[in-house]
């Protein structure tokens, strides 16, 4: 059986953007994905699209929207896959399936949000759509609610963990400035992030609002391709494991402090790859909020349960730690268009094993890892991708 390989890719800048809907921001990301692997558009044997949606846009049922500005792809098997926040890796992990199954040798996957067109209000509806509603759906402060009451289950349990959110969002923020797609690059600093303010209020719970990702559109494309035809291309990302781990959707059904989904998920995919998280390069982690970043430390196993501050006060995850996490600015820095986010961090980790991350270019990277979740660690997908050339 063979193996998905990335081979090209497109992205485009995160943030409150002009395109009017998601089909132009399909249409931005297609075509150059294409081109940027070095094959024909008719070559495409499927199409694979995340995109949350859930009252985001109008317009529903995506799958083909990529044929208005790429005639090549019709009558190409076309697919939209929802998963939360976890969508675009679903469409990846459709591809990798595709691929895999011998259906086609060449895969175009997108993920696609326009989030910015509708109200605050209407924001924070749709994403408590990822929560179980009968029990959180009135949770104040919407999907920030649902994390700030995490964040206060564990500083209850385990103490204080301001300084180390703060910590986090600093390290994001200043590791965004280095990357050209992210929706804020500016280095906040700790100092900002650690304190309250008329600029940095409490959103919910101890969070405040450099602990919450951003609002945002944007798009993100790869192409997936089997080994035989990444190797007549320029360049190649394998995906040496690929794990999707699913949980119970009621916290109640859980302990809020343990990503016990994400845990699984990352132990399965180091063990299918034979690899400890001491081989990684990097990572690149869904940090929608800092309290989220923090436990997925420990699920990852830098750190026991409770202990995951002290990898963040440390500095084990700067871009000269022992395991540098978030080089691209994480989703607290980037943005984090839902239903793009797990297809822009499959490009990003790819970026930086073919050493074509600019400023945001790490000296080592030959194996990276990214984990992309779908609500409150309920659909967890871990990646391991080495490179190719």
């Amino acid at each position: 059986m063979t193996e998905a390989c990335i081979v090209g890719w497109a992205h485009t800048q995160f943030g409150k953007l002009d395109e009017p809907d998601a089909e132009r921001l399909i249409e931005r990301v297609a075509e150059a994905a294409i081109r940027d692997a070095s094959v024909a558009p008719a070559e495409i044997d499927g199409v694979f699209v995340g995109h949350f949606n859930n009252g985001f846009s109008r317009q529903d049922f995506p799958s083909s929207l990529a044929i208005q500005s790429v005639p090549d792809l019709r009558f190409k098997p076309a697919t939209r896959f929802e998963n939360a926040c976890a969508s675009g890796s679903a469409a990846v992990y459709g591809a990798r399936d595709f691929i895999a199954a011998g259906r086609g040798r060449l895969a175009l996957v997108i993920g696609v949000e326009k989030m910015t067109a509708v109200s605050g209000a209407q924001v924070g509806d749709n994403l408590l759509a990822a929560s179980y509603r009968r029990e959180e759906g009135d949770i104040p402060g919407g999907f920030a609610g649902v994390f700030g009451r995490i964040a206060e289950t564990y500083f209850q349990r385990f103490g204080d963990q301001s300084d180390a959110l703060a910590t986090i969002a600093a390290k994001n923020h200043k590791n965004g400035v280095d990357n050209p797609y992210a929706q804020m690059r500016r280095d906040l600093g700790y100092a900002f992030c650690r304190k309250a303010s008329e600029k940095n209020p409490y959103v919910a719970g101890p969070l405040k609002r450099t602990d919450c990702s951003l609002v945002s559109d944007g798009a993100a494309a790869l192409i997936l391709a089997d080994e035989e035809t990444a190797a007549a291309l320029g360049k190649s990302v394998r995906f040496r494991a690929a794990v999707q781990v699913n949980d119970y959707l009621p916290l109640s059904r859980r302990d809020p402090t343990r990503f016990e989904g994400a845990a699984t998920a990352w132990a399965a995919a180091l063990g299918h790859a034979h690899l400890t998280l001491d081989d990684l390069s990097f990572v690149e982690t869904h940090d929608c909020f800092t309290i989220a970043e923090l436990i997925e430390y420990e699920a990852m196993g830098l750190a026991p349960h409770g202990q995951g501050a002290r990898v963040a006060l440390d500095g084990l995850t700067t871009p000269d730690g022992k395991l540098p996490v978030n080089r691209s600015g994480g989703l607290k820095a980037k943005g984090h268009p839902v239903g793009a986010t797990g297809v822009s961090m499959h490009v990003i980790a790819a970026m930086q094993l073919t050493g074509s991350a600019g400023a945001m270019q790490l000296p080592r990277a030959e194996l990276g890892g990214v984990f992309n979740m779908g609500g409150a660690a309920v659909a967890n997908y871990v990646s391991i991708l080495e490179r190719q050339r």
